[in-house]
């Protein structure tokens, strides 16, 4: 998505596509690393000197509420962001603290069990080692 892509994006889901709104989204569909606030602040500073974190979270905070985003904590104290909202799982590495998006075949899955509730978030996580990491401790 280009900037103007993005911005009419943002308008679709009742979103004003501000110059600050429009990179903090093209950057988390540019970078699937499901960044943290910090590494989000840390590498749109110097493009936006104007950026606060305060801006940043209240950004994120309404595109969570708006379903561009979404919210994923692995642990605790680490809140992630994502722009693929599909559903989909994550792993995260317990040696280089990479996360990756695990794609699931849904159509495996029974949700029977479901059928009286009413679901308005669901989030698979694991953890371990991922392959690089597993290479590194066979070495």
């Amino acid at each position: 998505m280009n900037n103007e892509e993005v911005g009419k994006f943002l308008q679709l889901h009742d979103i004003k596509p501000s110059h600050h709104r429009i990179r903090v989204f093209q950057y988390l569909v540019d970078n699937k690393n499901h960044p943290t606030v910090d590494g989000i602040y840390r590498e749109l500073k110097a493009e936006i000197p104007t950026l606060s974190k305060t801006t940043l979270y209240n950004t994120l905070s309404l595109f969570v509420d708006k379903k561009i985003v979404s919210l994923i904590t692995i642990e605790e104290n680490e809140a992630r962001y994502d722009a693929d909202t599909s559903l989909h799982g994550h792993f995260k590495c317990n040696r280089c603290g990479k996360v990756y998006d695990i794609r699931l075949n849904i159509s495996s899955f029974n949700f029977a069990e479901l059928d009286n509730f009413e679901v308005a978030e669901s989030q698979i996580y694991f953890q371990g080692l991922c392959p690089p990491c597993q290479k590194i401790n066979q070495g």
